[in-house]
């Protein structure tokens, strides 16, 4: 049974009971493919990225969570901002009955090479997707939209 379930859009999705959760992910990038995490709370495929604590910003958040989910840092130089993503259908319903509207703030970042990272308690699995790929996987729906954009701009 998933932790937490995903919703983007959908009418029959739960009322938040929580305040927006503002969060950070990143779209990393590796000669030309895309780095996603495999999540143990949901056994779907996503960006890198997670909540903004109290005082960060969402690059200081950013940063914090490529070092805890890759086992990599990286200086906030190296992020470059791509645009936010808030409408009001992006919810996450976490099993202990919180649910939460999301406002992720999307970052991106690109490697010359391929890093050694270590997967997180979080992850399952990490790897690097070409865009054919991708069809071949569940992505989680509230990270779906920011992919596709992504390679739709590219």
């Amino acid at each position: 049974m998933p932790i937490v379930r995903f919703y983007r859009g959908d009418p029959n999705a739960p009322k938040p009971t929580m305040g927006a959760h503002l969060g950070s992910n990143a779209i990393i990038t590796c000669k030309g493919k895309l780095l996603l995490e495999r999540r143990r709370d949901s056994d779907t495929w996503g960006l890198i990225g997670g909540g903004v604590k109290n005082r960060e910003t969402e690059a200081q958040a950013m940063v914090r969570e490529i070092k805890e989910e890759l086992g990599i840092r990286i200086p906030e130089s190296r992020l470059t901002r791509l645009r936010s993503y808030g409408e009001p259908g992006r919810i996450a319903a976490f099993q202990d009955g919180s649910i939460w509207r999301m406002v992720i703030v999307v970052f991106r970042l690109e490697l010359e090479e391929e890093p050694d990272m270590q997967i997180s308690a979080e992850s399952k699995e990490l790897r690097f997707f070409t865009k054919e790929e991708l069809k071949d996987i569940e992505i989680v729906v509230t990270h779906s939209d920011i992919i596709d954009d992504w390679f739709v701009n590219t």
